[in-house]
């Protein structure tokens, strides 16, 4: 049993540092001159054609449901539906990328924290508990240290911060629905449902670049990369892990995204990083750990590419 838990948790961990080191990675493709459509399209269009192989390989279980090709059409379409939110998530988040560090960009990706706690509220009409209240204020302290709000020689590009509050919204109904729809498929195939509907609303969006300076040398090179840790890996490495662990424990596992992702901008883009920041930072991952603490809840799935 306990070597279960320690398997899933190296599983979750793993996964949560694909999605840690996808904000540097997308960085470093800007500054190989690639822009936003380009590091978008490759990057579900590669995710989906991977996890469209794995589903076509696995090993497939006798299905005992009873639910009609109708009714499996209409799932089919909720599901893509559903992943818009998740393509909305990646534009926003990588627009924020564009203006602000990454450190501060997976800060403000993580206020999904406690719009999570008011969408529950409002859909549920059920009124947080008191630790959940303490999370929310513990998370918006640490983003007000996290991003330097109080510090007065830095300049807050707002521009960014506003980019980065959108993709925190859409990352929240992207979690939402992928906990609650059509739970009934197999994790794999839900990815890849999700990823597709992503795809739709990426390519609506920039299918005019199609026709324009698109460089689809991104394909080879970093498209490769942002889709393998952004969309292939991580559902694969949640859907083994957050079995094994459950819901309280792969949470505060998977929050390790943001440390994560503040070092591989510090490493690899040297971004300075200050005591205050990594103050913030370690309050936000208090906050997850708070909410998470004595929920024994089954979880329903693994998460689907956060960014």
């Amino acid at each position: 049993m306990k070597n279960d838990v320690l398997k899933g948790s190296i599983f979750l961990a793993l996964g949560a540092s694909c999605y840690g080191m996808l904000g540097t990675f997308v960085k470093m493709a800007y500054h190989d001159e690639f822009n936003l459509a380009e590091v978008t399209l490759s990057q579900f269009a590669l995710g989906f054609a991977g996890l469209l192989i794995l589903t076509l390989f696995r090993k497939r279980k006798p299905e005992t449901e009873t639910t009609t090709s109708a009714s499996n059409i209409k799932s089919v379409f909720k599901l893509i539906g559903a992943g818009t939110s998740l393509g909305l998530t990646s534009i926003f988040y990588y627009m924020a990328v564009q203006y602000v560090p990454v450190s501060v960009a997976i800060v403000l990706l993580m206020q999904t924290v406690w719009m999570g706690v008011i969408v529950e509220m409002i859909l549920h009409k059920k009124i947080p508990g008191s630790r959940k209240v303490v999370a929310v204020f513990i998370v918006l302290i640490g983003t007000t240290l996290a991003t330097n709000l109080l510090h007065q020689s830095v300049v807050i590009n707002w521009t960014g911060f506003g980019w980065g509050m959108m993709a925190a919204l859409c990352y929240t109904a992207t979690m939402y629905s992928s906990n609650t729809l059509e739970l009934h498929f197999p994790p794999l195939k839900r990815s890849l449902y999700l990823i597709l509907g992503g795809l739709i609303i990426i390519s609506f969006i920039f299918h005019a670049s199609l026709n324009q300076n698109f460089s689809y040398r991104i394909f080879l090179g970093w498209g490769l990369v942002i889709s393998l840790f952004g969309t292939i890996l991580p559902p694969l490495l949640f859907t083994k892990g957050m079995p094994l662990t459950g819901i309280a424990l792969g949470a505060i596992i998977a929050s390790i995204e943001i440390p994560v992702s503040v070092l591989m901008a510090n490493i690899l883009l040297n971004e300075p990083i200050s005591l205050f920041q990594w103050m913030g930072v370690i309050l936000i991952l208090l906050a997850v750990t708070l909410m998470n603490i004595g929920n024994r809840k089954k979880q329903k799935l693994p998460m689907v590419g956060a960014n």
